[in-house]
């Protein structure tokens, strides 16, 4: 085996490692089916950081219809912030997702994509690290500010300190999305779009959907999908 040939075989072993420890549901390397009609998904498995969440894959605290809880939490620029700050905002892309999980960082170009575009439209994107440090060191306080500034987040990046705000909505995952409409009244939940390992074989944006219809005074169809991604880390 030559060098190159062996610098390659390396790459391909450590992003099969990267996603080993990322419990991503029922996803596929050419697209994940993610739609669903909220009933219970299967039983997860433990990844290797942290202890899985007791919400890990089942339906959500928040259902489609619910009215979401505020927040106050502190963002990557040392501000507090909740959804009421944002006045002139037509919805909220609540989004929880995190540094470390290999999910994450696929949707982060997207992420920024999707705020660019919908808060143009008076939804911007409101994105949550929900993970316990102790239980994953990559997604400290310190880390989010620095990952913010590498890859220049528009959103605010805020930290769910003590982990009180995921349980509220029932997130599972990162990324996990919660759509709400300016009364906080829930419209969509799930994935961002049907193809979380890779973007080029995106073919229903559902987040985008969703506010397409809102913006028509229609439902969002579909208003439940199933979030792909690495389950919530939380302290044994």
């Amino acid at each position: 085996m030559n060098f190159m040939k062996y610098v390659s075989y390396m790459c391909v072993i450590m992003c099969l490692m990267a996603f080993s420890n990322c419990d991503s549901g029922s996803a596929s390397m050419d697209g994940d089916k993610t739609e669903m009609s909220g009933k219970k998904g299967k039983k997860g498995m433990k990844g290797k950081k942290g202890k899985k969440s007791k919400k890990d894959d089942i339906e959500p605290v928040l259902n489609v219809g619910d009215v979401a809880p505020d927040f106050s939490l502190k963002g990557v620029d040392g501000k507090m912030m909740s959804l009421a700050d944002m006045k002139d905002a037509k919805g909220y892309i609540v989004t929880f997702t995190c540094n470390h999980c290999p999910y994450s960082v696929m949707y982060e170009d997207r992420l920024i994509e999707l705020h660019n575009k919908m808060a143009a439209k008076g939804y911007p994107v409101i994105a949550i690290n929900p993970n316990d440090p102790e239980a994953e060191p990559k997604d400290s306080f310190d880390g989010m500010v620095e990952r913010s500034k590498e890859k220049g987040f528009p959103f605010a990046y805020l930290f769910d300190d003590g982990q009180k705000v995921y349980p509220q909505y029932g997130a599972s995952r990162t990324p996990h999305i919660f759509l709400l409409d300016a009364d906080r009244k829930v419209r969509y939940i799930g994935a961002i779009d049907d193809s979380a390992r890779n973007a080029d074989k995106v073919s229903k944006r559902y987040v985008e959907m969703a506010i397409e219809a809102l913006e028509k005074g229609e439902e969002p169809t579909p208003s439940f999908t199933k979030a792909i991604g690495c389950s919530i880390k939380t302290k044994a």
